[in-house]
């Protein structure tokens, strides 16, 4: 299964990839990734719909969201901009150098726990103009937008946070 799921990668795609029993992605050559607890990451999708976050995987509790390279070194100044920088503490970044499970290409089984796309790349498309980039702060950009990707996930890793964190009784109860 791996030379196949491989193949899906480096010919449909045309990612780098790095090659075993399971099949791992490299990050920051084609996109970096964004990835936050699973409930964090599903407000996220629910919040900005399919034009906000591009492709989208889960494996086991975490979402990944795909960027565009070089945004996993954008991340701690843009969190800081946003005034996240203290606060978002489970959201992190895949950047150059980083590797990835590889998802299962679309319609493929595979074991329980494996890494699936919620939202697969679209094979013989160009996946770098659907990937959120600063750059598309520009007017008539069509891509979806970095900073409301990540200033929707840190709020929503927050907000999980929060609502984890109930286990001291209200004083006023």
């Amino acid at each position: 299964m791996g030379t196949r799921i491989q193949r899906w990668y480096e010919e449909e795609l045309g990612w780098a990839v790095v090659p075993g029993a399971q099949v791992r992605l490299r990050a920051g050559l084609r996109f970096d990734v964004l990835d936050m607890p699973a409930a964090a990451g599903y407000a996220v999708c629910e919040r900005l719909g399919d034009q906000g976050t591009g492709p989208v995987a889960l494996q086991g509790n975490t979402l990944r969201f795909l960027v565009a390279a070089g945004s996993a070194e954008e991340l701690p100044g843009l969190l800081d901009w946003l005034e996240w920088g203290a606060l978002a503490h489970d959201l992190r970044a895949v950047g150059a150098g980083g590797l990835i499970d590889a998802p299962l290409p679309p319609a493929m089984a595979g074991p329980r726990g494996a890494a699936v796309w919620l939202r697969p790349p679209e094979p013989g498309c160009e996946v770098e103009p659907t990937l959120p980039a600063l750059t598309t702060l520009g007017a008539g950009a069509a891509g979806p937008h970095l900073v409301r990707l990540v200033d929707a996930a840190a709020n929503e890793c927050h907000r999980a946070r929060l609502l984890s964190a109930t286990t001291q009784p209200l004083a006023f109860w």
